[in-house]
């Protein structure tokens, strides 16, 4: 990082932005790491991956529950892991419009070398936060802020 970051000195009004660089910037790395070892994976895929192990079956929207995103994020990241072979999906016979999604058999031959990935990963990420345990404890305080008031509603109460 600069000397001169702008988003650091302005202090709170810089912590948007920050977060997204943060993400932006783990996500990137990810990639890279991912394209350096020869994984033809997503960083995203992951969590789909560890659902679809525990549960072995599960709807779309149950993913974006378990998750807390969006259904189309979530659809977005099941068609590319379907067109790279990891995710099948069988249409509900009792309702057209629901997709129970399993793990291919390629993904599950590839789960135990994509496991180190991720093991590798978390070990990283303990690694980066060695210097401030707190962080996640802080990071679920101000996402459990947010789901009880909005950004949107607290802004909008600070304006009068």
């Amino acid at each position: 990082m600069g000397e001169q970051d702008f988003l650091t000195e302005i202090g709170p009004a810089g912590l948007h932005s920050r977060i997204k660089r943060l993400c932006d910037n783990l996500l990137y790395s990810t990639r890279d790491f991912y394209k350096a070892v020869g994984a033809d994976i997503e960083p995203n895929w992951h969590l789909v991956f560890l659902l679809l192990q525990k549960h072995q079956t599960l709807t779309i929207t149950e993913i974006a529950e378990r998750l807390q995103l969006s259904h189309p994020a979530v659809v977005k990241i099941i068609r590319n892991m379907r067109q790279k072979g990891y995710v099948q999906a069988e249409t509900d016979l009792t309702d057209s419009r629901k997709q129970s999604l399993t793990l291919t058999e390629k993904a599950k031959s590839t789960f135990e070398e994509f496991e180190k990935y991720w093991d590798a990963g978390v070990l990283t990420t303990l690694q980066m936060l060695e210097d401030n345990p707190s962080f996640l404890e802080a990071l679920t305080k101000l996402e459990k802020q947010i789901s009880r008031k909005s950004y949107k509603d607290r802004t909008l109460e600070n304006l009068l």
